[in-house]
């Protein structure tokens, strides 16, 4: 933003000070010379031989007045050199901190966001804004890191179907003979890879821009929508759902969170055990917040594991079946989703195998009209 040039900061607060400074002067050696008024009477007359050849008489007022301006003059013009110059050297230190916070503010703007001011001292109004900004410098830092990541995680997922989109077509192009049918199963699978990890992506990117319209949803019809959408895909694992709990109303966009909520329960399906597995959906309400609980059966999990699975594109091979590995993105978009709604995601191992997911948002508002 282009301004006209004007005075720093640290000028103007000289400036104030010795401005501030000479007003007080001013206010008290009028005060002197009212008090002084008061003991000389009006017609008090002083004679002074030695100021006229022939004698003189003045006035007392006029008397303490030749002598008292050409002092207070002395006085106000003393005032102000000390007040400018004294002020200039306390608004320097007192806006030193301001100092080493633009020039983190210059380091951020060129990119280099691992810097710290790190101001020592007491608490004070400086160091609580620079405390704030190198909290702000931390979170940035991190999130610009994780976007990196998501960036270069992304660019490979894509680049991963193409490849193989272009050596099927360089195969069908150098054997004509090859099977057709076979081609364009493959080429479909891949494509439909990936459409749906660009989907992922936009969901995520969508989700993390809350550019979404909030309304009422209750998690627990979530819940039995997204039970009923995958039972198939249960039966077909062999895997058992139960849903139970509360109506939970909580305020969001529906779209998004049903998705966390199927994407949890797909999570939970296909991460299971080979046969006879189970999961469980449960909805709990409480005073503050609302709770959805996606607990299901497995293998045992190590705590290290459990905290990257949130990552983007961290399947944990080891425990993915080959019909339905997905994008990589299944509990990121959760993660995603449940910070965009200002709620907390909490991944804990079961002790007897599989995983617990809880997801804590805010409870809906009642309404101000209401009764």
């Amino acid at each position: 933003m282009d301004r006209a040039p004007g005075l720093s900061v640290r000028l103007k607060l000289t400036l104030s000070y010795a401005g501030f400074l000479m007003l007080a002067g001013v206010l008290l050696l009028a005060a002197v010379w009212l008090f002084l008024l008061r003991y000389v009477p009006n017609r008090a007359m002083l004679y002074n031989p030695d100021d006229m050849p022939t004698g003189g008489v003045f006035p007392i007022r006029s008397a303490l007045l030749a002598v008292f301006a050409p002092r207070a003059a002395a006085v106000l013009a003393f005032l102000l050199v000390f007040g400018l110059v004294g002020g200039w050297i306390l608004a320097g230190r007192m806006l030193a901190p301001l100092t080493h916070l633009a020039d983190a503010t210059r380091r951020a703007t060129h990119g280099s966001l691992s810097h710290r001011i790190r101001l020592p001292g007491r608490k004070d109004e400086f160091r609580e804004l620079a405390d704030a900004f190198d909290t702000m410098l931390t979170r940035l830092e991190a999130h610009v890191a994780e976007q990196r990541r998501f960036a270069a995680n992304a660019s490979h997922e894509l680049r991963t179907p193409l490849a193989i989109t272009k050596s099927l077509l360089d195969v069908a192009r150098t054997d004509p003979n090859h099977d057709t049918a076979e081609l364009i199963n493959r080429l479909h699978t891949v494509n439909t890879r990936a459409i749906n990890l660009t989907e992922a992506l936009l969901l995520v990117s969508r989700a993390e821009q809350r550019s979404f319209t909030r309304e009422r949803v209750d998690l627990s019809l979530m819940a039995e929508e997204a039970t009923e959408t995958l039972l198939p895909l249960a039966e077909k694992h062999g895997v058992t759902l139960e849903t139970s709990g509360d109506i939970t109303p909580t305020t969001g966009s529906q779209a998004l969170l049903l998705q966390l909520t199927t994407n949890l329960v797909h999570n939970a399906i296909v991460h299971n055990l080979p046969d006879r597995g189970t999961v469980w959906i449960t909805t709990d309400a409480r005073p503050a917040t609302v709770v959805l609980t996606v607990e299901n059966t497995g293998e045992k999990l190590a705590p290290e594991l459990v905290s990257t699975l949130t990552e983007p594109f961290q399947r944990g091979t080891e425990r993915i079946h080959t019909d339905h590995a997905g994008v990589g993105l299944g509990l990121a978009i959760v993660k995603t989703i449940t910070q965009a709604h200002d709620g907390r995601l909490t991944l804990t191992p079961r002790a007897a195998g599989g995983l617990r997911i809880s997801v804590e948002l805010p409870t809906q508002k009642p309404r101000s009209d209401s009764i």
